[in-house]
């Protein structure tokens, strides 16, 4: 942990999961399931451009935003200590978590000491990336998600597809047959009105009876010992001020400096996530209800007790590596996933990850380690248009590379000898690497390439698509087919000089 709190873990790849490669087929052959994402992405991308009309304050804002992320990532051990200090002076308790399995002990450990056997939780994906509810089912604990889109996910017994409308990958008839089946005494409908408010009935009961409230943070401020949240349905102001316990779950790197370093990132993120101006709740949580003091009422709604579980879970480790740090900035508004040609058609699901999209494709990788997620660095085609709307300017596409990079030749840290992303060169494959090495040869031989090219020109289309060179290629594409006749040959009939001749070419 970097404020001496602890170390870093690699997270919690799931066993024996299938591959990115190995599940993608099946969301291309879903055409309803691309039909959902098209639909949506389509109208996620319009209505976030609607609101930088403007490219010049798009520039200005998005300057700012990452000002904002990269000075709070450079003084990130020291602002952690001053978050602590001024949450601690707050009334609110600081815990710091090494890995998932201690963040999910010490949640489970605060609960228990107050008796707490229902929660009700708002949407957090470092919650997504503990398996929370899950650690508290098996200790006997109900944790019922309370934003609609997690509880459609939780109803259906799913994980989230996107990390800011978990259920994109559902229609209205999907969810109407849903809530028919799981919701007792509701009729099937379509009136999403109707869904909408069968939802909000079964919830507020169990705000209502709730023993504890879970939330993430959005952001977390050093110089006040504020946690910021945002949300649109009221459900994260309920979850954390009608139960007597608020618990929040965060990531280290959602500390910035200033509550002055709040609002350019609230002008960028629901825009960039949602395309609207502006959330419809802004909560700022700074400690417990206040208790009276000489004979004055105290404060008369609110939890009696706030905690906050900082969790480390690798990010300590991407943060040892100046390049791979910029991974942190992100502000989890998924403009990238919504822009993403790769997202779009085949889903937050085909990932197998916690972080799904563009930005999953390199934080995965150095949460879990190369060894488990080394594939997903390759989901992409580095077509830049994540780093184009990025509101903090992540140069996602760079990463990429540089985890390619890693995974099949590591970067060790000279301190320690150990490569800078865990399992590094875990997909490093000696096949690939003598192919790699065959063209280099090839191509730098000029007497040695006309001999190959003219050798396939001649039999490399007998060579049978099966064949263990052109297994990986032809599974998605079509067998290459070899031309009788070389760019050489062509050239030379029309007159071109070859290249060892172009000296004599006059001036």
């Amino acid at each position: 942990m970097l404020s001496e709190k602890g170390g870093a873990d690699g997270g919690h790849p799931p066993e024996h999961a299938p591959r990115f490669a190995e599940r993608a087929p099946d969301a291309l052959n879903n055409p309803q399931l691309r039909r959902n994402f098209r639909r949506a992405m389509d109208g996620l991308m319009a209505k976030r451009a609607a609101q930088f009309p403007d490219p010049a304050y798009w520039a200005e804002l998005r300057e700012r935003g990452a000002a904002v992320k990269a000075r709070a990532l450079a003084k990130l051990p020291d602002l952690l200590e001053r978050l602590e200090a001024r949450l601690t002076t707050n009334g609110v308790q600081v815990h710091w978590a090494e890995t998932t399995e201690e963040a999910n002990a010490i949640v489970l450990g605060i609960l228990q000491r107050a008796g707490a056997r229902t929660v009700i939780k708002g949407k957090s994906m470092v919650s997504e990336e503990m398996h929370l509810n899950a650690h508290l089912e098996r200790h006997g604990i109900e944790a019922v998600e309370s934003d609609l889109g997690e509880y459609i996910i939780q109803l259906a017994g799913e994980t989230p597809s996107h990390i800011v409308m978990p259920c994109i990958h559902k229609n209205k008839d999907e969810i109407s047959d849903l809530f028919a089946e799981k919701i007792p005494g509701l009729e099937r409908t379509g009136d999403v009105d109707e869904l909408t408010a069968a939802a909000r009935r079964v919830l507020r009961e169990r705000f209502a009876q709730a023993d504890a409230g879970i939330s993430g943070v959005n952001f977390a401020v050093a110089e006040t010992g504020t946690l910021v949240l945002i949300e649109n349905e009221g459900n994260g102001r309920l979850s954390t001020t009608m139960p007597p316990l608020h618990i929040a779950v965060t990531g280290i790197e959602k500390v910035v400096e200033l509550l002055d370093d709040i609002p350019p990132l609230l002008a960028l993120l629901p825009r960039s996530a949602t395309g609207q101006p502006i959330t419809t709740y802004v909560n700022m949580i700074s400690g417990p209800r206040k208790k009276g003091e000489m004979g004055k009422a105290g404060e008369k709604d609110g939890p009696t007790a706030v905690h906050l579980v900082l969790l480390d879970a690798g990010r300590s480790r991407v943060y040892q590596d100046v390049e791979l740090a910029d991974t942190l900035r992100c502000i989890r508004c998924a403009a990238c996933m919504n822009h993403c040609p790769v997202y779009t058609r085949v889903g937050g699901h085909t990932y197998n990850a916690i972080y799904p999209g563009p930005i999953g494709k390199i934080l995965t990788p150095q949460l879990q380690g190369l060894d488990a997620a080394g594939d997903q660095p390759h989901a992409s085609t580095l077509c830049n248009a994540c780093a184009e709307v990025c509101p903090v300017k992540i140069p996602i596409p760079d990463l990429l590379v540089r985890l390619r990079r890693e995974a099949v030749r590591p970067t060790e840290t000279p301190a320690t000898h150990l490569p800078v992303v865990k399992d590094g060169g875990a997909e490093r494959s000696w096949n690939e690497a003598l192919v790699w090495a065959g063209w280099r040869l090839v191509y730098t031989r000029p007497l040695l390439y006309r001999m190959v090219t003219r050798a396939l020109a001649w039999g490399g289309n007998w060579v049978p698509a099966g064949a263990p060179l052109m297994r990986d290629w032809t599974t998605a594409r079509t067998k290459p087919r070899f031309k009788p006749r070389t760019l050489h040959d062509l050239a030379r009939e029309r007159g071109y000089p070859n290249r060892l001749e172009l000296d004599e070419v006059p001036k």
